[in-house]
């Protein structure tokens, strides 16, 4: 098998920070290697070297035999080395066309004259499109896409390049189940093709479907390699944490007294109406692929957009919210999904992060507080375990998943009836997952805590109780034991159960 990448000794600091500390890689053609570390561990330093963002402080890369050291993003997919990031809005413009951004480069190549021609140009845009089965309008403007087509888009962009080695960042984040088969599809055929795929992701679901090899990163080096006819997924994690994965059975809370109800609620125009009550101290897992009606639930409880039917009841009185300023007025929180265009904010240091939506709360007057603004920073910093300096950073400096706890403490600092989390676990490691699992189901007492995941597995980890929908239809709930795991996949995946009808109950039961 032909070597295509060669990575040796390859040194990274920061300051006084050594992210990357020799690390050693081979990354075969025609072989898709998982690339599994925790945050912090130097993943995104290391892609960040081989698609020329970072110069390596010491040791050497070659690309077929060939000194690889490119100098800027564009030197380095010119030589072949192409990246998908999971920040979407790295690999798409959104205010273009989605022909534009599937042609890109072509319109910034000279040798393709001064006038554009439009129709030649979304021809071919339509000849890409078809690569990944992408049934898209080609002349609508990216912006006015949703996140799973932005990615789609980015990564058929990336294939436009030919690349010799194709670099992908957490690309399911955003991806129906379909939408990921897809592009499995793809990489297969790129294979086939001889090209060397480095895929970085922790859902076993995809390496468990792709995966020739897994290499771990554990505190800047290579923790492990595994690969042969069957993975070793647990031995893989143990080496990306340094310890061995232990998986403990919740205790289920007691619920409490009623706090929020949905009566008569439809999610889209083909769905039957149902009812569901979500209850003080209760966990809630609501579950399904993309498209399932997760985002409808999420977006009418926090005054995005209405539900289709239905009524909304908060301690049984009407609750319409105007917007989601209205919302938090009466005790509704949520954190969105995509904390790189709806949560962070990226001039902001930590602490004014984390307290921006409850600026009156720590103020006099019209000056704010400090000594109140730097104890709810420090107090969250402590209890989810964010790696930063001091509440002084710039959210920008932290790696993904401390931006993501910092998001999750913003909204778990102040008391709610009902906090919704939307994707808490997108992108991060699992430790941090463990981390703010562990610190949500710490903080629970008093509100009813809705948290919105297409993983199964993170459902399983942090819930009291399953709701499952499916294509926008309430499919039925479930408490969180080992006996009714069968039934809630049955009913993910749209299949019948023979538990439905109990499982339709509300959770009055």
């Amino acid at each position: 098998m032909e070597l295509a990448c060669q990575i040796s000794g390859i040194v990274k600091s920061f300051g006084p920070n050594r992210v990357l500390k020799e690390v050693d890689l081979e990354l075969p053609s025609a072989t898709i290697t998982v690339l599994m570390g925790a945050n912090g561990a130097g993943k995104s330093t290391l892609v960040k070297i081989l698609c020329g963002v970072h110069n390596a402080d010491a040791g050497t890369v070659t690309l077929f035999g060939e000194n690889f050291s490119p100098a800027s993003p564009s030197d380095a997919f010119q030589s072949g080395v192409v990246t998908v990031h999971q920040t979407i809005n790295n690999g798409v413009i959104p205010d273009l066309d989605v022909a534009s951004n599937l042609m890109i480069d072509r319109l910034a190549d000279s040798s393709a004259g001064f006038f554009l021609r439009t129709e030649k140009l979304r021809a071919e845009a339509r000849k890409v499109a078809a690569t990944m089965d992408l049934d898209l309008d080609i002349t609508a403007e990216v912006k006015d896409l949703g996140l799973a087509d932005r990615q789609m888009i980015a990564i058929a962009r990336a294939m436009t390049r030919k690349p010799k080695l194709l670099i992908l960042d957490e690309p399911t984040s955003s991806l129906s189940a379909n939408e990921a088969k897809r592009l499995f599809k793809l990489l297969a055929n790129l294979k086939e093709q001889g090209v060397a795929i480095l895929y970085i992701s922790h859902r076993m679901s995809d390496i468990r479907a792709i995966a020739d090899r897994i290499v771990t990163m554990r505190d800047g080096k290579i923790s492990g390699i595994f690969d042969g006819p069957s993975l070793d997924y647990e031995g893989a994690v143990t080496a990306m944490l340094g310890q061995k994965m232990v998986h403990g059975k919740l205790q289920l809370q007691e619920k409490g007294t009623p706090i929020f109800e949905l009566r008569d609620a439809k999610l889209s125009k083909y769905s039957s109406p149902f009812d569901l009550v979500f209850y003080k101290n209760e966990i809630i897992a609501i579950t399904g692929l993309l498209g399932s009606g997760k985002t409808a639930i999420a977006s009418a409880i926090f005054g995005l957009n209405p539900l289709l039917e239905g009524d909304m009841l908060l301690h049984g009185e009407p609750y319409n919210p105007k917007s989601p300023a209205d919302a938090i007025s009466k005790g509704i929180f949520m954190c969105p999904k995509d904390r790189s265009t709806n949560a962070v904010v990226s001039d902001f240091d930590i602490t004014n992060n984390m307290v921006l939506p409850f600026l009156d709360r720590h103020s006099w007057f019209s000056f704010l507080k400090p000594k109140n603004l730097e104890r709810k920073a420090t107090v969250s910093i402590s209890e989810l375990g964010i790696v930063c300096q001091s509440e002084l950073d710039l959210v920008t400096t932290l790696s993904g998943g401390n931006q993501q706890k910092v998001m999750i403490g913003r909204w778990l600092s102040e008391k709610s009836e009902v906090l919704l989390l939307d994707e808490p676990f997108q992108g991060v490691d699992i430790k941090a997952r463990r981390d703010i699992g562990s610190q949500i189901r710490q903080s629970s007492k008093d509100r009813a805590t809705l948290v919105f995941v297409a993983e199964l597995d993170e459902a399983v980890e942090i819930a009291d109780k399953i709701v499952v929908l499916h294509e926008g239809s309430y499919s039925g709930i479930f408490e969180n034991k080992e006996n009714n795991i069968a039934d809630i996949l049955s009913l993910y995946s749209g299949k019948p159960s023979e538990t439905l009808a109990e499982a339709r109950g509300s959770l009055n039961g």
